[in-house]
């Protein structure tokens, strides 16, 4: 199977996008076909954008991924996708990971002993948490974007090598067949 097919399926479509309710605000600026187009440099543009924006904490970060990509003129799928790292489900342990980094960083004692999820205690302990979890943020989405662009161009490399290899076998028998 084509990988552009394979993240054809993955990638949200461009229609799902452009009707977003909250990416109504960017009007044309997604009409550019740039943001749409599916080649190497652009997915792995959108996916470092989009893993990057991920360790931000900070709620509506599809929207955030979604107006970089633009502003660098990235796939704007891709950024979005990429965004989804942190879901309900492993946003608790990445951001956990995130402070822990970042006190490690800062030599600071991790003091979250008594965590509980809940805005009142978000607001007692931000004064305390902010600075090693953005720290730890900021650290941990560099790594994952650089590490997720080396993947994407990696993986599309190989795949047009084992195309090239397919296509070079079936014209060497194509010819001898002849």
């Amino acid at each position: 199977m084509h990988f552009k097919r394979v993240l054809q399926r993955y990638l949200p479509q461009r229609h799902a996008i452009h009707s977003h309710r909250s990416l109504k605000f960017l009007g044309d600026r997604l009409h550019d076909p740039l943001l749409w187009h599916l080649n190497r440099h652009a997915v792995a543009g959108g996916m470092s954008v989009g893993l990057f924006v991920a360790f931000i904490p900070i709620p509506l970060q599809m929207v955030l991924a979604a107006m970089v990509a633009i502003a660098l003129r990235v796939n704007v799928p891709a950024a979005v996708l990429g965004a989804w790292l942190t879901n309900p489900l492993t946003m608790a342990p990445l951001f956990l990971l995130s402070y822990r980094i970042g006190a490690f960083l800062l030599r600071q004692p991790v003091s979250l002993t008594d965590f509980e999820m809940s805005f009142p205690w978000l607001t007692e302990t931000i004064g305390y948490i902010w600075p090693p979890l953005l720290l730890g943020s900021v650290v941990l989405g560099v790594l994952c974007a650089v590490f997720g662009n080396i993947l994407i161009r990696v993986l599309w490399r190989l795949h047009l090598v084992r195309r090239w290899k397919a296509r070079s076998k079936r014209l060497a028998s194509t010819t001898v067949a002849e």
